[in-house]
């Protein structure tokens, strides 16, 4: 057996006395649960320790692994310099961990390390495994980063960490470190919204029911809303643990300070081919993607036709016969936006018609969305199964003269400034007020927030 057991966890730093102060009495049973899966990771006896943290090195499409021998950190930054810790790093694990990953086109690696001092979500879970009497002159570390990338990667890198620790014949534990959501009190230290509790409540579900599936699949949105932190992370280590026969354990769980404290411990079996959740996963989505085809009206329709033509061809599609006539005979401009995985994937658009058509427009601008997005890099052909389309049909635009004038949900808005111009289109996820819409609008343009603006307003006809 090369993966002993996994454990989820928390990394609040009010949770060591030195930090808490008393505090940390609040939240005694994250205590309890630490201290009992810190006694049994000892009596394990892992060769090596693998801990994932959202707050090591992260890069979006890249998973980082720290590099060298060894590193030691402090908890100076929450007033607790004396609590320090030093470790020392299995770097065989790592190295071969980076060449399994890299041969399944995963990109990984020790590059870009930008401060080797161990983060707070590796140094809690350490800090209770030193007090359990673990002997970290004899147990290795491999610290790794979380990425902006899907699921489905995230889970194949923990593959990767399990086809790693067969390769090399280590026995190793996994340790998931990552809070719940951050918004579960409306005196809490980032609010309150409703998805935050929802978050929790179905994580805490599919963890303890070792449901990865489900884990896998949660909504996108909801999970952006409740703003956490550690769902990446539970999904490298549901991918270490691919094909394992799984019984969970919830040990505890709080949401005192307005921050879910989530410990769900894994004892792992035999082999077990039905827990096969990263074959199940691409089906799923392979399915959802044909369903999404399904249901597509003309416009969208077209727009992922000109883009998965450029994508795979890297030539422009030629116009469809036989499109209605309101796509054909019609002048308008038109914004293609993309999502992948609940998170924007490119956007681009023109304010008015400057093609013979709609068609032409969409045409177009579904290929610039995909590969002239500046903030993105150019969607390539193993994504096109995840992408999700939008096609906005802009109405004329209309001069107005007050905010009051305006409506986030109903109306897109201009701001002008000189010769700087930006457009924000409406019923946008996460914008909620006219004031964000108005600032956001001006980031865009590179207007600075004191700056006066010209301003209209337009409506939108959404296709998706």
């Amino acid at each position: 057996m090369s993966i002993l057991g996994a454990v989820a966890v928390p990394h609040p730093p009010i949770i060591l006395p030195e930090v808490g102060h008393g505090e940390e009495s609040k939240i005694s049973a994250t205590t309890d649960a630490y201290n009992e899966i810190s006694r049994r990771i000892v009596e394990l006896s892992p060769e090596t320790i693998i801990i994932t943290s959202p707050h090591s090195v992260m890069y979006s499409d890249y998973f980082h692994i720290s590099p060298g021998n060894s590193a030691s950190g402090n908890m100076a930054q929450f007033r607790a310099p004396q609590v320090s810790i030093s470790i020392n790093y299995d770097a065989d694990f790592t190295k071969k961990l980076t060449a399994n990953a890299n041969a399944a086109n995963i990109a990984a690696g020790t590059l870009g390390e930008r401060n080797p001092s161990l983060d707070h979500g590796t140094m809690i879970p350490l800090y209770f495994l030193k007090n359990a009497g673990l002997n970290f002159d004899r147990v290795k570390f491999v610290r790794i980063g979380l990425s902006g990338v899907n699921n489905s990667i995230h889970y194949r890198f923990g593959q990767a960490i399990a086809k790693t620790a067969d390769d090399l014949g280590k026995n190793i534990f996994f340790i998931a470190s990552g809070d719940l959501s951050h918004k579960l009190k409306s005196d809490g230290p980032y609010g309150f919204v409703d998805e935050g509790p929802q978050f929790d409540s179905e994580v805490m579900k599919n963890l303890g029911d070792a449901d990865f599936f489900k884990l896998l699949t949660m909504d996108n949105a909801m999970c952006n809303r409740a703003a956490e932190c550690g769902l990446r992370s539970f999904w490298i280590m549901a991918g270490a643990l691919d094909k394992k026969a799984i019984r969970a354990e919830n040990l505890s769980y709080e949401g005192t300070f307005g921050v879910g404290y989530g410990v769900v411990y894994f004892n792992v079996g035999d082999a077990d081919s039905n827990r096969n959740f990263g074959e199940q996963l691409a089906n799923f989505k392979h399915y959802e993607a044909e369903k999404r085809k399904f249901k597509e009206d003309d416009y969208v329709r077209l727009a992922r036709y000109s883009l998965e033509t450029f994508v795979k061809t890297h030539k422009p599609a030629e116009l469809p016969k036989n499109l209605p006539e309101e796509l054909t005979s019609r002048r308008a401009g038109a914004f293609v936006s993309l999502h992948k995985d609940g998170n924007l994937r490119g956007c681009i658009g023109t304010i008015m018609a400057t093609r013979n058509n709609l068609a032409e427009e969409i045409l177009q601008n579904a290929i610039s969305a995909c590969s002239q997005d500046p903030r993105f890099n150019p969607v390539e052909v193993d994504e096109l199964d995840d992408i999700e389309y939008s096609v906005d049909v802009l109405g004329e635009p209309e001069r107005i003269f007050s905010v009051k004038d305006l409506d986030v949900k109903k109306y897109g808005v201009i701001v002008e400034n000189g010769g700087r111009r930006g457009l924000l289109l409406p019923d946008l996820e996460g914008v909620d007020t006219v004031e964000e819409q108005i600032a956001i609008a001006k980031r865009k343009a590179g207007i600075r927030p004191e700056e006066k603006v010209t301003l209209w307003r337009f409506e939108v006809i959404r296709h998706h």
